[in-house]
């Protein structure tokens, strides 16, 4: 898997904004006609030539920060965020999280569960927990550490793997956004079901990403 400039940044926005809370969202990848929905408990096909070699995460959708394991939020939102993914073209193909303590980038069983059922409908589904000791002003080293579900378990990937499409690129982007506190604008899902108003695309930091890149 790769993570787009925008993902990454908004992931790092959404923890800048919440600092003291656990916080989670989903990763949206572009659908391949070749990722079919598979039926659960069905074997998974191996990945081959005709796959492509690795998903590109294009976004980040923000969901909620404090209580991440409340249910009925939960589904109203995969239900919302599904539609969208449908109407442009995209699925849902992964999961972040940041824990509350420091020194904790552990998935807990939220994080597990939420990403075991994302997998059940897509092949390169990835499960990515935020390392808060590494989280800094300037970025300079990534903060997350990715997990691969093989055999019905979440593994970590090796911790040099480069999940970045552009490191140097989203290293300087997010900087610059930290810097000019893009993420007091971050909106999640619990800021939408405060105020319907407010729109958990984050259209305005969107452009920003885009115009710095």
């Amino acid at each position: 898997m790769k993570l787009s400039t925008q993902a990454y940044c908004k992931m790092v926005l959404h923890g800048a904004k919440y600092p003291h809370c656990a916080v989670n969202g989903l990763l949206v990848a572009e659908k391949q006609p070749q990722h079919h929905q598979q039926q659960r408990g069905r074997e998974r096909e191996p990945t081959g030539p005709h796959l492509p070699a690795h998903a590109l995460f294009v976004d980040c959708i923000p969901l909620f920060h404090g209580s991440l394991a409340l249910a009925p939020m939960l589904e109203v939102a995969l239900t919302l965020i599904d539609s969208w993914c449908k109407e442009n073209s995209y699925v849902i193909a992964g999961y972040y999280q940041a824990n509350e303590r420091l020194k904790d980038a552990s998935p807990n069983q939220v994080a597990e569960k939420v990403a075991s059922r994302i997998a059940e409908g897509f092949n390169d589904t990835a499960l990515i927990m935020v390392d808060n000791s590494k989280f800094t002003m300037e970025c300079i080293e990534p903060t997350v550490h990715v997990y691969e579900h093989h055999e019905n378990k979440w593994r970590c990937k090796d911790p040099h793997f480069d999940y970045c499409e552009d490191w140097s690129e989203a290293q300087r982007i997010s900087a610059s956004l930290l810097d000019s506190r893009s993420y007091e604008t971050l909106v999640d899902f619990d800021n939408h079901l405060d105020d319907i108003r407010n729109d958990w695309t984050n259209p305005e930091i969107n452009k920003a990403v885009l115009h710095l890149c």
